[in-house]
C-alpha cells in the first residue's frame, strides 16, 4: 500500500543499470522469483514553523552469504516549509563507486493542512493524489527524554543514551536500541542482533543521522547534509505544470 513518506521502492536489473540518464526505463518482462526491495527512508514530520532544506545521503549495504557485500547509494533533496508542507524527491539507488548515474524517479508533495499527498512519476508525468495522514510521523516528532541511569534493559532489548553531538551545525541527541532475536523466532538457527542508532534534532524533530543494522536489512545509513533553515521556494509545493493528476481518493489502487 502507499506510504506517507519514507518508502523508496527499488527494482534493480541489469537492464536498468545499463540505461542512460536521458532514456526512460525500458519495459521489464515478468519473471518468477526474485525480491522486491523496499528501503524505508527517514521520517519527516509535518511540523510547522521549523522550515528547512537539506540533502539526504543514503547508503545501503547488503551482505551476501558468500561473505561479500553490495552497497547502493543515492542523495536527494528534502524540504519543509513554515506551514509544515513537505517536498521530497526520490532518486534511484545505484551501486557505490560505479559509473551508473542515479535518476530522479518521483517527487512527492505533502500538505498536512489540506491532508493531501501527491506522488508524481517523472517519466510518466502523472501525479497520484492520496489522503495524507501524518499520525505516525507526528508521533516520531516527540522530543527525546533522558533515559534514567543512561540505559534501559528489558527482556531482549536494550536502549542506551549516547549523549549529544553536533551534525550539520545542529545539536542532536543520540540513542541506540539493540534487540536480540532468539533462535527460531524468524526461522534462524542461531541468535541474531538488530541495532538502530539515531541522532535526533529536538528543534527540527527529525533524525540527522540514522544507522540501522539487521540480519534481513543489512546496514542502512541515512545522513542529513547541506542543512539550511531558510524558508524554501513556495513553487516547490505546487504540482508540476503539464502533469496529469489522478485522484486515488476516489479510485483506490488494487494491489495483488
Amino acid at each position: 500500500r502507499p506510504q506517507t513518506w519514507g518508502i523508496l521502492c527499488l527494482f534493480l536489473s541489469l537492464d536498468l543499470l545499463a540505461q542512460t540518464h536521458e532514456a526512460p526505463p525500458a519495459t521489464q518482462v515478468a519473471q518468477d522469483g526474485g525480491v522486491r526491495a523496499v528501503l524505508e527512508s527517514i521520517v519527516i514530520p509535518p511540523i510547522p514553523n521549523h522550515p528547512f532544506s537539506a540533502t539526504l545521503d543514503t547508503e545501503w549495504v547488503q551482505y551476501a552469504s558468500e561473505g561479500g557485500s553490495v552497497t547502493l547509494v543515492n542523495e536527494r533533496p528534502i524540504v519543509r516549509d513554515s506551514k509544515g508542507r513537505i517536498y521530497q524527491e526520490r532518486w534511484a539507488l545505484v551501486p557505490k563507486f560505479s559509473k551508473v548515474t542515479s535518476q530522479r524517479v518521483l517527487l512527492q508533495i505533502a500538505d498536512p493542512n489540506q491532508h493531501t499527498l501527491y506522488t508524481c512519476a517523472i517519466y510518466q508525468r502523472v501525479c497520484e493524489l492520496e489522503t495524507y495522514d501524518p499520525t505516525h510521523e507526528l508521533a516520531a516528532a516527540e522530543a527525546r527524554k533522558p533515559i534514567p541511569n543512561g540505559a534501559i534493559v528489558k527482556n531482549h532489548s536494550k536502549i542506551e543514551d549516547l549523549g549529544t553531538r553536533t551534525i550539520a551545525g545542529v545539536e542532536t541527541v543520540g540513542r541506540r536500541e539493540t534487540n536480540t532475536i532468539d533462535v527460531g523466532l524468524m526461522g534462524n538457527d542461531q541468535p541474531l542482533t538488530a541495532m538502530n542508532e539515531t541522532w535526533h534534532s529536538q528543534e527540527l524533530a527529525i533524525n540527522l543521522l540514522s544507522i540501522r543494522t539487521g540480519p534481513m536489512t543489512g546496514k542502512q545509513n541515512f545522513t542529513i547534509t547541506e542543512l539550511s533553515a531558510v524558508e524554501p521556494d513556495p513553487e516547490l509545493f505546487k504540482v508540476p505544470e503539464g502533469y496529469e493528476v489522478r485522484d486515488m481518493r476516489k479510485n483506490p489502487p488494487i494491489f495483488w
